[in-house]
């Protein structure tokens, strides 16, 4: 089963990218150091979460238009005031301050509000080659060490002690619906029932009809007691013949 993984803002983990901007196109760079910092390189990407790394580019003062963009290009800002309208061109503000070339286009890039406001932060941008950011990248690198050996060893102990599949439950077996009957089918179940019924309670009437047919015994139709039949002569000479030898031999 699949489930998307969630990431919380006390999860997510920051590392720092340098970004060289000599000789490049600018709407290259930028897109570069947007995507780092909006944090859409990562699988664990959120876009209500600022889930991107610290971005520092290096040698902004070297950075390239194609084409006439040199010097058709114009930036524009206001006070609020009437008449109070000021512009600069690409080459102007690259000798003033190259830094803001950059910044304020990957700024065009990035959410607005608040957001926008906490990404932006995370940019540094640097006119030469030189940054104060050293330690920083040192820290992120080594961290990102230490993490990929913690996964390794995790998979290792996972792959060498795998855990036991959850015990699965028996399989229900769902029941069957009974079929909704129609009127038609109600109506004609009805019937047969009571055909059924109609023809159990005319064989049970024809049953006592016979019963009471049948006619019971009287008394004088009662068999008489057969008679005794008398015992064989011979029998009764054997009977006294033992009589008298019994008397016999009491007298001796």
């Amino acid at each position: 089963m699949t489930s998307t993984v969630r990431s919380k803002a006390s999860e997510i983990a920051k590392s720092w990218h340098v970004v060289d901007a000599a000789g490049r196109p600018l709407g290259r760079v930028a897109t570069e150091a947007a995507t780092l910092l909006r944090g859409k390189h990562k699988p664990t990407y959120e876009p209500h979460l600022d889930d991107g790394d610290f971005v520092i580019i290096i040698n902004a003062g070297k950075v390239q238009l194609s084409g006439r963009k040199a010097e058709q290009k114009v930036y524009y800002r206001h006070s609020g005031y009437p008449g109070n309208l000021r512009k600069r061109t690409f080459a102007e503000q690259m000798a003033r301050r190259p830094e803001r070339v950059l910044e304020r286009s990957v700024w065009g890039m990035l959410p607005k509000g608040p957001l926008g406001k906490r990404i932006r932060r995370h940019l540094k941008v640097y006119a030469g080659a030189e940054h104060p950011h050293q330690a920083q990248i040192t820290g992120s690198e080594r961290a990102a060490e230490a993490a990929a050996q913690a996964e390794a060893e995790a998979l290792q102990a996972l792959i060498e002690d795998p855990p036991r599949p959850p015990r699965l439950r028996p399989l229900s077996v769902p029941e069957t619906p009974t079929p909704r009957l129609t009127r038609r089918e109600k109506v004609a179940a009805w019937l047969a029932e009571l055909e059924e019924a109609r023809a159990t309670a005319e064989a049970d009437a024809a049953a006592m009809a016979e019963v009471e047919e049948e006619d019971l015994p009287e008394e004088d139709d009662a068999p008489e007691d057969e008679p005794v039949a008398e015992a064989e002569p011979a029998a009764e000479a054997e009977a006294e013949a033992e009589d008298e030898s019994d008397e016999e031999s009491e007298e001796k």
